[in-house]
């Protein structure tokens, strides 16, 4: 096991399971299976949170897999190494013989050189493998979506556990399977999500549960079947500090901006270019800037058939900063999924005062309210006709950016997500206090 950081000095003061919590700072156990910032949502969820929480004064540990979070140095890391095979360039040669003896490793290794997608469910079996003898250390335990078995082990050991759920992968499951084109990959990618059915036995006996949206909370429970009583809707955070505008830069007549994986159908980055193909027939200079990376897939393909891949600037890699400049010049952001448990990219261009146009899809009409404009989800046209007015538009373009920002300090902050979780704790541990034995 590595620890990069050691978890702070938790004192003698608590314990789970012990006299009904007062005021005082809590002791916090961060799980992630795999938390870097650059790999999507969870590792952003995991940065922000955890920053907000010792800012409250609480102690936090995180604990993950690699590719490894970034934190702040006030937050201690636990390392739980993986084989990290996706990072192998063979995979097949991705199990050392020193970790030979290993039985999880084992399972690692054959279930991903057969298609599936094993890191949620060893994540889980080493994490309470390494808690073992080490629950007394913290107050609880917040999950960040792996919801694993591992979880259930670690309640038997008596930790309050607090999973927290972003959106049910049933979604992406669907739309990935129907976005393949033949039968082989469609049962590929119906392997690789195989563990979705795993999370949905472990999330039915999970007794807290966070849902970020009322979208998610209503989806949990038709696909996970998870019953109300077992949820609390708590909006996830935008970080209003780094994302803000920056009036000092010129601000693009012509440049679009979107955040989205073009292999992920989820993210609906076809939906952008077959709107953003429209729009150059009237807008001939029009740019188009993705923060994602052009991976061969049908976005590639689809650009390659309209012969417009070359007006198309793919950027990835790049830091907060640079995404916020990106934001200062861009005319008009677009956020085009299919599906979305909250939308990060939505909330941070409106925290930035960019004017939106945003989908149907999943929570984004809950992030967006009335600051932003909403089309159909998987409507090319609609897509195109919103860009095209707003293009025309520039004082309703000036007002929707400042509605934007003006709604996420109000409603998406992470100080205001981390206070709404703590109380949401406190009440937790008096009842986990208060339980009969």
């Amino acid at each position: 096991m590595n620890i990069e950081t050691a978890p702070l000095d938790r004192g003698s003061h608590g314990s789970a399971g012990g006299a009904p919590p007062a005021r005082r700072p809590l002791r916090i156990l961060l799980l992630s299976y795999r938390s870097d910032p650059y790999t999507g949502g969870q590792g952003v969820y995991m940065r922000h949170f955890s920053r907000a929480l010792v800012e409250m004064g609480h102690h936090v540990d995180v604990i993950s897999g690699p590719p490894y979070p970034h934190l702040d140095p006030r937050v201690g890391l636990i390392k739980l190494p993986s084989l990290d095979l996706y990072a192998a360039p063979r995979p097949e040669l991705g199990l050392p013989r020193e970790r030979w003896k290993n039985p999880v490793d084992w399972i690692e290794y054959f279930v991903h050189l057969s298609g599936g997608f094993p890191e949620i469910y060893t994540f889980g079996r080493r994490l309470a493998d390494y808690m073992k003898g080490r629950a007394h250390e913290y107050d609880l335990v917040h999950d960040n979506q792996t919801i694993c078995p591992g979880l259930l082990d670690l309640m038997r050991m008596g930790l309050p556990v607090v999973s927290i759920i972003h959106h049910p992968i049933t979604m992406d499951r669907r739309l990935a399977i129907a976005a393949q084109t033949s039968l082989f990959f469609k049962f590929m990618s119906w392997r690789w999500h195989r563990f979705v059915q795993m999370q949905i036995r472990v999330a039915r006996k999970l007794p807290n549960i966070i849902a970020v949206s009322r979208s998610t909370h209503r989806d949990l429970m038709a696909q996970f079947g998870v019953r109300p009583e077992q949820m609390e809707i708590i909006s996830e955070g935008i970080d209003c500090e780094t994302y803000r505008p920056m009036p000092e830069i010129p601000r693009r007549p012509n440049r679009l901006m979107a955040t989205a994986s073009a292999d992920v159908a989820l993210k609906g980055l076809v939906y952008l270019v077959q709107a953003y193909d429209m729009l150059l027939r009237d807008f001939p200079d029009l740019e188009l800037v993705v923060v994602g990376k052009l991976r061969s897939g049908p976005t590639e393909k689809l650009l390659d058939r309209l012969g417009i891949k070359s007006k198309v600037r793919f950027v990835s890699g790049i830091t907060d900063d640079e995404i916020r400049h990106l934001y200062a010049e861009t005319t008009i952001a677009v956020s085009p999924s299919l599906y979305e448990g909250f939308g990060f990219p939505a909330g941070e261009a409106m925290a930035c005062g960019v004017p939106l146009v945003a989908t149907t899809g999943g929570a984004l009409p809950e992030v967006v309210g009335d600051a932003g404009v909403i089309v159909p989800a998987g409507d090319a046209g609609a897509l195109a006709r919103a860009i095209a007015d707003l293009l025309r538009d520039p004082a309703r373009r000036d007002v929707l950016g400042q509605l934007g920002r003006e709604r996420v300090l109000r409603e998406f902050s992470w100080p205001l997500c981390a206070r709404n979780l703590t109380e949401y704790y406190y009440r937790l541990l008096d009842k986990h206090a208060h339980r009969p034995d």
